[in-house]
């Protein structure tokens, strides 16, 4: 008998997010063009999707899929003369190849040691899989969302949704 259930997806998802886990090799990136090239070394911090109108507008999309990682485990390996930034907030900054578009990462004064990364501009796997929802309560009304993900809001974002 076929799972139709998704069981047997969420088995194999958990177990490459096992294995994921034990790396810590290096994981490289880029912008689409390719002249912004980063790296980055696990093990990273948080997972998670935003869906903020703020990275809604940046991405052209329903939410954006960042990672977090120490400052010191990032490493931008080239393009730093293509990479722009635009200050998104009063404590936030996100930089994009200024050649293709491309949006890649969001730091924030407020912590100043982290560097968020785009999951999809990674060439790899990283160390985890996204673990949550964040601003659902902001989200687009024609997003759904059907995982079972917690979905964190309110006004800081990241509390319990109801």
């Amino acid at each position: 008998m076929r799972d139709v259930s998704g069981a047997a997806e969420l088995r194999g998802r958990t177990t490459l997010a096992r294995s994921m886990l034990m790396a810590h090799e290096k994981v490289s990136g880029s912008c689409l063009c390719g002249a912004v090239r980063f790296s980055v070394e696990p093990p990273t911090m948080f997972c998670g999707h935003c869906h903020c109108s703020m990275c809604r507008r940046n991405h052209g999309a329903g939410f954006v899929t960042w990672f977090a990682v120490a400052r010191g485990q990032f490493t931008l390996d080239g393009g730093r003369s293509e990479l722009a930034t635009f200050r998104s907030s009063d404590h936030g900054t996100r930089s994009f190849c200024r050649r293709c578009g491309s949006s890649l990462f969001c730091e924030s004064s407020r912590h100043p040691e982290v560097v968020d990364v785009v999951l999809a501009s990674m060439h790899g796997p990283i160390d985890r899989l996204p673990e949550c929802h964040i601003y659902f309560d902001d989200r687009a009304d024609w997003v759904v969302v059907s995982d079972a993900l917690p979905k964190l809001g309110g006004a800081t974002g990241l509390e319990p949704s109801l």
